[in-house]
């Protein structure tokens, strides 16, 4: 029984494959004439968000809010675990509401088509490069001046094993936002790791479905003045683990322990 699930979900992430290919060979020509001039480039969001939406249609995945608390007005940081890359393709269509960039692995560049749009749109980030690191931390608090909010995995990518555990955050994120000024806004994904596990996991969980997503209490402009870098960091993550925590997804007592 085993295999033939794992069969069905290769072929269910072959598919999601193919959705993810066509439909941005559909979308790509107009992001490249948005991204082409600076002052066009807030245009590509709405883009995007309509990307998210007939991703979410084609590969016949619902998200259901099952917490949710009202918004700050932007910029803000978006912070969330990290479990799935239906994470990154769900993100737009679930916060519309204000136009946002991701901080992401500077590897993605090595990506054909996608690097074209992600290094022109998004920040990418080179953690075994300090000069480069530095750089975007500078383009981030650009970017957050000019109006866009930020979205960080802090985990600093998919966990290669247990999932959907979570392992420690990084610090960035707390600086740049402790640096900005600006409120976090903690994501918990619950589902997204059986809805579409790493595709190099051959066999690993994959199909259509729900993917429940918590929205957490905005941690405001005050508690991220008030509250040390390691503090945010700590917080942040006990409230994302919480919903995992609550479902028997995390072990009870997990923490931020390593940075």
């Amino acid at each position: 029984m085993k295999t033939v699930k794992g069969i069905l979900g290769l072929c269910y992430k072959v598919y999601v494959g193919l959705v993810f290919i066509v439909t941005l060979l559909f979308f790509y020509p107009f992001l490249l004439l948005i991204l082409s001039r600076k002052s066009w480039r807030k245009y590509s969001f709405p883009i995007n968000v309509c990307w998210s939406f007939l991703f979410r249609i084609l590969t016949f995945v619902h998200t259901w809010k099952v917490e949710r608390h009202p918004l700050p007005e932007g910029p803000y940081m978006i912070v969330s675990n990290h479990s799935s890359y239906f994470d990154i393709f769900l993100m737009y269509s679930l916060l519309p509401q204000h136009r946002f960039l991701f901080m992401g692995k500077g590897e993605i560049l090595s990506y054909p088509l996608v690097k074209t749009f992600f290094k022109r749109l998004n920040i990418p980030v080179f953690r075994n490069d300090r000069i480069k690191a530095g750089k975007a931390f500078i383009h981030a608090r650009q970017e957050i001046a000019a109006g866009w909010s930020i979205v960080v995995f802090p985990e600093g990518g998919i966990p290669d094993d247990d999932t959907p555990q979570m392992i420690p955050f990084k610090i960035g994120a707390f600086k740049l936002a402790k640096s900005a000024k600006i409120p976090i806004v903690p994501v918990t994904f619950i589902d997204n790791y059986h809805l579409f596990s790493d595709p190099g996991h051959i066999l690993g969980p994959a199909r259509p479905g729900i993917s429940r997503v918590a929205m957490h209490p905005v941690i405001t402009v005050e508690e991220v003045n008030r509250l040390s870098e390691q503090e945010l960091s700590d917080l942040t993550y006990k409230l994302i683990a919480q919903p995992l925590i609550d479902r028997g997804l995390m072990r009870e007592g997990t923490v931020n322990s390593e940075q």
